[in-house]
C-alpha cells in the first residue's frame, strides 16, 4: 500500500502528527488525566485511509514514540495503544464493514454513517469496555466517566468526520476505504 507516493505521504504525515499529539496529551497535567487518560486518538480515521493491516501497527508505533517523546512510562504506551488504539479500531473495522453490507452505497453513507458514527460508536465503546475492564481511581464516578468516554467519542467522531469529508472532495486517493465506483452514482448518458 505505502508504494503509491499519495498514500505513502499521507501516511507519514499521520504518523508524525499523530505521535505528536498523543505525547502533548501524555505531557498535559490536566486533573481528569488522572482518572480518565482521554485523548484524541485517530485510530477510526486511520482505519478508513490506510485499511485496518496498516492503521494498526501504525498505532502501536504512535503509541511508542509519544511515549518516548512525552516521557511516559511503557505501561501507559501499552495501556494506549489497546485501550486507545487497537480497539477503536478493530470496532471501526466491524461496523464499518456493517455499514458497507447493509447500508446504501451512497456518499452520504460513506461521510455520515462510516467516517461519524461509526467513530462514536466505536470510540465511545472501547471507552466504554475501559471503564468497565480497568480498575479506576478511588473516588471516581463512573457514571460521569462513562459520560464522558461517550462524549470524547463524538469530538473524535466529529473529527474524523469532518476530515474524511475534506479528503473525499479534495484527496480521495488518501482514502483507501472510499472509491467513487463504489459510492458516486454512474454518469448520466
Amino acid at each position: 500500500m505505502l508504494r503509491d507516493p499519495a498514500l505513502r505521504d499521507a501516511w507519514v504525515a499521520a504518523l508524525v502528527l499523530l505521535t505528536c499529539l498523543w505525547a502533548a496529551q501524555a505531557l498535559s497535567t490536566v486533573t481528569l488525566g488522572a482518572l480518565f487518560p482521554a485523548q484524541f486518538s485517530g485510530a477510526c480515521l486511520l482505519v478508513l485511509m490506510f485499511g485496518w493491516p496498516l492503521a494498526v501497527p501504525t498505532l502501536l508505533l504512535v503509541a511508542a514514540a509519544g511515549t518516548l517523546l512525552g516521557g511516559g512510562a511503557w505501561g501507559q504506551a501499552i495501556d494506549g495503544a489497546a485501550w486507545q488504539g487497537v480497539l477503536p479500531a478493530t470496532l471501526a473495522l466491524a461496523l464499518g464493514l456493517a455499514t458497507r453490507r447493509w447500508l446504501p452505497k451512497h456518499l452520504f453513507v460513506y461521510i455520515l454513517a462510516r467516517a461519524f458514527l461509526v467513530t462514536a460508536l466505536a470510540t465511545g465503546a472501547a471507552g466504554a469496555l475501559r471503564l468497565h475492564w480497568t480498575p479506576q481511581a478511588p473516588g471516581a464516578d463512573l457514571a460521569a466517566l462513562l459520560m464522558a468516554s461517550w462524549l470524547i467519542g463524538w469530538g473524535e467522531a466529529f473529527m474524523t468526520g469532518a476530515l474524511t469529508a475534506v479528503f473525499v472532495a479534495f484527496r480521495p486517493e488518501w482514502l483507501l476505504t472510499y472509491s467513487d465506483r463504489r459510492y458516486l452514482p454512474p454518469p448520466l448518458r
